[in-house]
């Protein structure tokens, strides 16, 4: 189309393109994105351990959780917006100042001199702004034309494997060679340099020049980031609604699962801090080969919506050895079918939002969509601790079969559609 920007284009306008190339500015972004889920999962891996050290029961941790969830689901529509409005290096600058506090005010909770348990609260506020995955999501998107969209975001799924695998076993090791406070400290010293690197290196735009937003007129009120109606609109918008709610009820069993994990691995597994890193490494993983190289090769064989169905169909075989699993031997089993649901499901229903959004939108409905996890780590603590407590490790599965059959019907009933992307 006559005047649209390429995503393949090295643009060289000011505060765009200028700093790097386009190819250069993904491999930062996915460099970026690498260091702050290493450091993610290296404060997930000592969590639990301090919350014990401190003094803090299940549901004292439980609360813990539910505020980072909220503050997170609070802040990543807001984010998304700031990120359309300011730019990637903004955004990514942002995320990375903030993971910097609260991982400061995780070490200081450590300390013995300090009160530990206030500040370990008090380090779940700057988690609000802590959103670098979908920061990166955005230039991914932004920089990559909408035939590759599928495989370009599921290579970000390496630096999540990436993440998990050195933050888990960091995390680990660290509190077992050198102590709790450790981890933190490391994890501050990494995001300064993120911080760093995003604010001298990413562009201060990634989105192309034009955009089918309308330019205010001159001496109008510029668009507040705190615009809810503006967010909330996009979920307005045709077909929007279906992606969103398959995206949300299919990740919402297994979300739970998850956000116990850390309970489940010490109670019902009895694996120490070391072992459980080795679980989550192994988890990491697979993860990494299963968006870094699979995905990518499914997604031009396969459309979006086939992959869709997939990814709920595994959902429901996983959830049906689930019930019956009853050693860490059996979840290891059942580990490659998990992975392969929640990445295909993931990556498959933010490229279909992405699409289904202006280009100048594409930060806020990144912003929407990391929000489905934060959702699930506030509700998850209060409604996993009870099916838990009441009805043990099985549960999870019975509940993942349940609402993944209902999606599946949903789905063979009424097809998603196919969009492609909106005019660059």
């Amino acid at each position: 189309m006559q005047g649209a920007w390429s995503p393949r284009d090295q643009v060289q306008s000011p505060g765009r393109m200028s700093t790097l190339g386009r190819s250069s500015v993904i491999l930062l972004t996915y460099v970026l994105a690498a260091i702050e889920l290493t450091c993610l999962f290296m404060q997930f891996s000592v969590l639990p351990y301090l919350s014990r050290k401190l003094g803090l029961d299940s549901i004292a941790f439980g609360y813990l959780q539910t505020t980072f969830g909220v503050l997170q689901l609070l802040g990543g529509p807001v984010f998304g917006r700031f990120a359309d409005q300011r730019g990637a290096r903004a955004a990514l600058t942002l995320s990375f100042l903030a993971a910097l506090a609260l991982y400061l005010l995780l070490a200081a909770a450590s300390s013995p001199a300090l009160p530990g348990v206030y500040l370990l609260f008090a380090s779940r506020l700057p988690g609000a702004l802590m959103h670098t995955l979908p920061a990166a999501q955005m230039v991914i998107t932004d920089l990559s034309a909408p035939e590759e969209r599928p495989a370009a975001l599921g290579r970000l799924g390496l630096c999540f494997g990436v993440g998990v695998i050195l933050g888990s076993l960091l995390g680990g090791t660290l509190v077992s060679a050198y102590g709790i406070q450790c981890p933190p400290i490391l994890a501050a010293l990494a995001t300064l340099l993120g911080a760093v690197l995003s604010f001298t290196c990413i562009p201060a735009s990634t989105k192309g020049t034009k955009t089918d937003t309308q330019t205010p007129p001159p001496g109008s009120p510029r668009a507040s980031v705190f615009d809810l109606k503006a967010i909330a609109s996009l979920l307005r918008l045709p077909d929007v609604p279906r992606i969103f709610l398959v995206k949300v009820a299919s990740n919402f069993p297994t979300g739970l699962f998850m956000v116990m994990f850390s309970i489940i691995s010490m109670d019902f597994f009895q694996l120490e801090a070391a072992q459980a890193g080795y679980l989550m490494s192994f988890f990491g993983l697979l993860q990494m080969v299963t968006q870094g190289l699979v995905i990518g090769q499914l997604s031009s064989r396969f459309s979006e919506e086939a992959l869709l169905r997939a990814s709920v169909l595994a959902f429901i075989v996983v959830g049906l050895a689930m019930a019956w699993m009853s050693s860490v031997f059996h979840f290891c089993l059942l580990v490659p079918g998990l992975v392969f649901s929640l990445c295909t499901l993931n990556v498959v229903t933010d490229s279909m939002l992405t699409k289904a959004v202006s280009t100048s939108d594409t930060g806020a409905m990144l912003g929407l969509c990391a929000s489905v996890q934060p959702l699930l780590r506030t509700l998850g603590p209060t409604v996993g601790g009870f099916l838990y407590r009441s009805f043990g490790v099985p549960i999870f599965g019975h509940v993942q079969v349940a609402i993944n059959v209902l999606v599946l019907l949903v789905l063979w009933r009424k097809p998603m559609p196919q969009r492609k992307d909106k005019v660059r």
